[in-house]
């Protein structure tokens, strides 16, 4: 497993000691573990949701087009400008 060394400010490092010392985490590895995989999770589905919803609303608009020689627009024979 790769090891990082990072410096971190006081107010994060207090937070991380509370946290496990009210139990949520065994030690400070799995903290600092868990905590930066929820980040990088986070900031990963952050960047593919708004990619996919692009995707989904350039695919909305080409399938809402529709060629005016395949409308169907009743029986009048009438031309209409």
């Amino acid at each position: 497993m790769p090891t990082a060394e990072v410096s971190l400010p006081d107010d994060v490092d207090i937070e991380i000691r509370q946290l496990i010392e009210e139990g949520e985490f065994i030690n400070r590895d799995q903290a600092v573990e868990e905590l930066l995989s929820l980040g990088v999770s986070a900031y990963t589905t952050e960047e593919s949701t708004s990619q996919v919803a692009d995707e989904d609303l350039f695919t909305q608009v080409v399938e809402d087009q529709q060629d005016p020689a395949m409308r169907n627009e009743g029986g009048d024979d009438e031309r209409t400008l």
